[in-house]
């Protein structure tokens, strides 16, 4: 199932740097782990904005809830989750 997920960051504006950098770098590593077992399909920064536009192609809704809430930034996320599904215009084989 594909899912589109909107996500902003909102850090604590007294959180320490060297704690902001290490969730940072935890959450790339995750993320880029995610993206490499196809789960993270596509990842978009929002221009202006710590926000990000993604894809995620996973089984069902569980796994995406589990996948999402491990992420190292999300207690500090705003996250918009739509399902999605092919459109029957489409020319592409691989949007399923």
């Amino acid at each position: 199932m594909l899912f589109q997920v909107e996500m902003t960051v909102k850090l604590p504006t007294d959180m320490p740097a060297e704690q902001a950098a290490k969730i940072k770098a935890t959450e790339k590593a995750y993320s880029q782990d995610l993206q490499h077992q196809g789960k993270w399909r596509h990842l978009w920064r929002v221009a202006g904005s710590y926000s990000n536009v993604s894809i995620f192609d996973v089984e069902d809704n569980a796994e995406l809830q589990e996948l999402v809430s491990n992420l190292p930034l999300f207690p500090y996320m705003e996250i918009n989750v739509k399902p999605l599904c092919r459109h029957p215009s489409s020319v592409r084989e691989d949007d399923t």
